[in-house]
């Protein structure tokens, strides 16, 4: 009997959880709004790490960026939510843009080294309430909820299905950048960047570009994160979320969709099921990273490599 092939059944697997809202109670709703919303964040972190291979440990702050961007123009100025989403977009994606151009020369441990303080500064800013805008430790409350052609989002089933959506538009964009030119480039710097360049690769212009697209979506799922929970504060973007959006990625499987999901699943789902388990998460998770490393350094569900045809 032959298997469905990942093309098929991951589009499957999206249909199928459009009916959750009817299926599951609650609970799961939540969870698996969450699910979403990390999914997509885990699937942005994977455009820099995975498939650029730049070593980004302050994605969290491009997550944040969103969120914040979303926040300060709804409850600040009255901005519908909806409208702040290519907003948060653009904005994460600039920022990305701005701090990558100064240091993607850098290799390895130093581009680590310096995103972590990139992480660190963002929180401390938004600590310190730039602007009386930030809310400062507290963070911002009062977050609207969205609305669509007369129609609020304000039940759990609506903003379930909004993340769901989002999630559908992310992982075919993520489809379609491992099919394209850019997606081709950003594997040919991540497997040999003197050979790429010595092709007439620009690898400043394609680094820079990873960063952005990778801090653009980031923004996406800020946005959803500060619609879901209504209150934005700096500990949801720290240098631990950071640390766990890079573990997904390298546990999971690096430039594979499946295994950023699966990654995110075993991050954020499980411990939400077994609360009990909750409290343990980064300890368990530190040791499967170390376990993966040394047994399957390319990941649970890793990239399925392209025949000679493709």
């Amino acid at each position: 009997m032959r298997r469905l092939p990942t093309a098929t059944l991951g589009p499957l697997l999206w249909f199928v959880g459009l009916a959750v809202p009817w299926l599951a109670n609650g609970n799961w709703l939540s969870i698996l709004s969450l699910f979403a919303i990390y999914a997509v964040v885990a699937l942005s972190t994977d455009i820099v790490l995975g498939r650029a291979g730049l070593y980004d440990m302050g994605h969290a702050m491009y997550f944040g960026v969103g969120a914040y961007t979303t926040a300060i123009l709804n409850t600040e100025y009255g901005v519908p939510v909806l409208w702040t989403l290519p907003l948060a977009v653009l904005v994460a994606a600039g920022v990305g843009a701005l701090l990558a151009a100064p240091i993607v020369k850098l290799r390895g441990d130093y581009l680590l080294v310096v995103t972590i303080g990139f992480n660190e500064i963002f929180r401390l800013s938004m600590d310190n309430n730039v602007g009386g805008l930030t809310g400062g430790p507290d963070g911002i409350f009062g977050v609207g909820v969205p609305s669509l052609f007369g129609h609020d989002f304000s039940s759990q089933s609506d903003l379930y299905l909004l993340n769901w959506v989002v999630l559908g538009v992310a992982l075919l964009l993520m489809r379609n950048l491992e099919r394209s030119r850019v997606g081709r480039v950003f594997r040919y710097l991540k497997e040999d960047e003197l050979a790429a360049t010595t092709l007439g690769v620009n690898a400043r212009a394609y680094k820079i570009l990873a960063f952005a697209l990778g801090a653009g979506l980031a923004g996406a799922a800020g946005m959803l994160f500060a619609v879901q929970l209504s209150t934005v504060s700096s500990g949801a973007f720290n240098f631990i979320e950071s640390v766990t959006l890079f573990a997904i990625v390298i546990v999971g499987g690096q430039a594979s969709i499946p295994g950023v999901l699966l990654g995110t699943v075993l991050m954020f789902v499980i411990p939400q099921v077994f609360q009990g388990l909750a409290q343990y998460r980064y300890f368990i998770f530190g040791i499967a990273m170390i376990v993966v490393m040394v047994l399957r350094p390319q990941g649970i569900w890793p990239r399925r490599r392209e025949s000679a045809g493709e």
